[in-house]
């Protein structure tokens, strides 16, 4: 994706893929470039954010986001989904319980204040918050054109009760992980956390992707096979779980 550096923040991973760390959160948001078509991966965390990542979005792909991918329902994740009107959105099966009920979009929305996110952004955020239209029970093959496919993996429950991580082939394939894995800080594992699984979540992932993919974590750097997989072992003896 040659035009990747046109865009403040963006950096180019493969052909006709790329990520953007946002700021304050340090959360990832990945393009997937197709022939008239583009997958983003995750959507910001405000209206605003998502604005801003849809015009980038649009800039770099030469066209309007045409699929939107949920790696999971954390406000800082899915609070800019609104911005994408016309996009298909998929998160993984089981998240549309979290969109959908009052209760869930009010712990969502006090969540992100007390992370420090204006309280009238949260508030107009959640009360908007866009449920996706299909969820993915185990895996499904989205083809963007020009021979482009990506896969959309259910990994089930682990960082939350609903993770979906996005596996893009080619040389080098990149694996977009949400916060199944993190670089710049330790993994979060907050009440909505399921750790005895998490590990699990991760041997998976990394047979997903093989020994020479990219691996992009929901916050940080990308990292490489080994990092995930020291991830995993210090988390499974974080929460004292056996192979």
């Amino acid at each position: 994706m040659t035009v990747m550096g046109k865009e403040p923040g963006w950096e180019p991973l493969a052909d006709g893929v790329g990520r953007c760390r946002l700021p304050v959160w340090d959360c990832t948001t990945g393009l997937v470039v197709g022939e008239g078509a583009a997958l983003l991966v995750d959507a910001g965390s405000s209206r605003a954010e998502g604005a801003r990542l849809r015009a980038w979005a649009r800039a770099l792909a030469g066209g309007d986001v045409t699929h939107l991918a949920l790696t999971h329902a954390h406000f800082d994740h899915v609070f800019g989904a609104a911005e994408f009107a016309g996009a298909e959105i998929f998160a993984a099966e089981g998240a549309n319980a979290v969109f959908g009920d009052s209760g869930e979009r009010e712990e969502l929305r006090e969540d992100a204040v007390r992370q420090g996110l204006d309280a009238g952004e949260a508030e107009e955020a959640a009360a908007v918050l866009v449920r996706p239209g299909r969820e993915v029970r185990d895996r499904l093959t989205l083809r963007l054109g020009g021979g482009r496919e990506v896969l959309l993996a259910n990994m089930g429950a682990a960082h939350s009760p609903h993770d979906l991580a996005v596996v893009v082939p080619g040389d080098p394939t990149v694996v977009f992980c949400g916060d199944l894995v993190e670089e710049s800080g330790e993994p979060q594992a907050g009440p909505d956390a399921v750790p005895s699984r998490w590990p699990a979540a991760l041997d998976r992932l990394l047979a997903l992707g093989g020994e020479d993919a990219l691996y992009v974590p929901g916050h940080g750097a990308v990292v490489d096979t080994a990092f995930v997989r020291a991830q995993r072992d210090a988390l499974a003896a974080r929460f004292g779980v056996s192979r």
